[in-house]
């Protein structure tokens, strides 16, 4: 690999073009009109305008990206995460251009991305999945008999819904005979379908996910974390590792992940996200993210690996730098996702010029962001302004720094979450680590998060 452009904009972008730099890898950025001023672009070695600033113009624009690389004499694409990253028809793309795509497979990420395939894939690695129906049932006969053997609660899911909409759930057979034809009906208006589903219902669930890592022939794991801390499905704190996780269910979520990257023949970084019951003490399999996740940094401090520089090796042909006798785990981190959103107005992004910028720093701190001083924050983008991230030596001495670099941001022009995270620190749940995937929502709900 001698240059490498780099699909992607914001602290992604820097992140990777860092990693490319140490390796002596040219890198290329690409940016739209609302980025020419971004620091991804002033760090690379050569940059592109590849459209105006709508993403679905520019950062999801294929074959412009793809024309791009090709132009300027790079030999290797870096997705980054988001826009175009799990999309299976770019990496077709760049591998048709004679460019090398940095990340698995575009079968893989077909695969995976494709819910049905992925569970069967999951069960024909022994990973164990959400107890309920294999499809859409037929009647109320067929969802009875599949909510006995899943066990009450279950969800009533609509087959064509997502994102959290399409859900009932009922604690008993009585509750399923009267919700059944409702959610149908729901369905139907909602979606378009009145196909539904059933599934067990995980009260109190945490969402925990493994990092894994391929080269085709060699599989391992780097660990588990914790991303429980959600509002609106979407992660605000990570942890690595997960509080309080028994460890026969942290060796077989790991061992669990990693069967399921020798089943697809996994190369490069790779995420597999599992839902733990902690009243059962039992895990399933959600979802396998086929690209590096936000939250890889709390796995690189915690492991002292390079995540971003061995997919780019990896991807340049050599086999993973280490084995998983090799992979160590020390202390405890923590990162936040600061963004540029008004907490005291339903999360409302906050587009705008930032006129001045401190970050916290000390011991152990990482900030990882594509933004300073004078940067422009950008309505047409997702509003992550930068991660924090820590380390200590345990949880609570992590949970004491994270709260302390909080204190130190000063941000100016654009409203950000800062306040709203370092109140979280202080929560009791939070510093027990006693929370699940629907307690931040309460929180705030109960107006604590004011």
């Amino acid at each position: 690999m001698r240059k490498l452009l780099v699909a992607n904009r914001g602290e992604i972008a820097v992140r990777v073009i860092r990693a490319a730099r140490e390796l002596g890898i040219g890198t290329v950025a690409v940016y739209s009109e609302a980025d020419q001023d971004a620091l991804h672009v002033k760090l690379a070695d050569e940059r592109v305008l590849i459209g105006p600033p709508a993403a679905s113009r520019s950062y999801l624009n294929m074959d412009v990206i793809v024309t791009a690389a090709v132009d300027l004499g790079a030999d290797a694409v870096h997705p980054g995460y988001g826009f175009l990253s799990e999309r299976a028809e770019f990496a077709e793309k760049v591998a048709a251009a004679r460019l090398t795509f940095v990340g698995p497979s575009a079968e893989t990420i077909r695969l995976m991305g494709d819910k049905a395939r992925a569970r069967s894939a999951a069960e024909a690695a022994g990973v164990p999945t959400v107890p309920g129906s294999n499809g859409p049932v037929d009647g109320l006969a067929e969802a009875l008999a599949e909510a006995e053997q899943a066990g009450y609660p279950v969800a009533v899911k609509a087959a064509a819904g997502g994102g959290g909409r399409g859900i009932r759930v009922v604690a008993d057979a009585a509750e399923l005979t009267e919700a059944l034809p409702v959610a149908r009906a729901e369905a139907q208006a909602a979606f378009g379908s009145g196909l539904v589903y059933i599934e067990r219902f995980v009260p109190n669930a945490r969402h925990i996910e493994v990092q894994v890592f391929g080269d085709g022939q060699n599989f391992v794991h780097l660990g588990e974390r914790e991303c429980s801390m959600q509002r609106r499905r979407q992660k605000v704190i990570e942890e690595a590792g997960a509080p309080g996780l028994p460890e026969d269910v942290r060796t077989a979520m790991t061992e669990a992940a990693v069967a399921l990257a020798k089943v697809s023949g996994y190369s490069g970084a790779g995420t597999v996200e599992f839902l733990y019951d902690p009243a059962r003490g039992e895990f399933y399999f959600i979802e396998m993210n086929t690209r590096i996740q936000v939250e890889h940094p709390v796995t690189e401090m915690v492991t002292g690996r390079d995540l971003v520089r061995e997919q780019l090796t990896v991807a340049s042909g050599a086999p993973l730098s280490f084995a998983q006798s090799d992979v160590e785990f020390r202390g405890h981190a923590i990162e936040v996702r600061l963004n540029a959103e008004n907490p005291d107005f339903g999360f409302m992004p906050s587009p705008g010029a930032i006129t001045s910028m401190r970050m916290p720093g000390g011991p152990f701190v990482r900030v990882d962001s594509g933004f300073g001083p004078g940067s422009e924050v950008s309505p047409f983008y997702d509003s992550l302004l930068a991660k924090i991230v820590v380390w200590a030596d345990s949880r609570p001495a992590a949970v004491a720094r994270m709260a302390r670099t909080l204190d130190e941001v000063e941000i100016e022009g654009v409203v950000t979450t800062a306040g709203f995270l370092r109140r979280v620190t202080d929560v009791a749940e939070f510093r027990e680590g006693r929370y699940h995937t629907t307690f931040l929502e309460d929180w705030i709900a109960g107006g604590a998060g004011k």
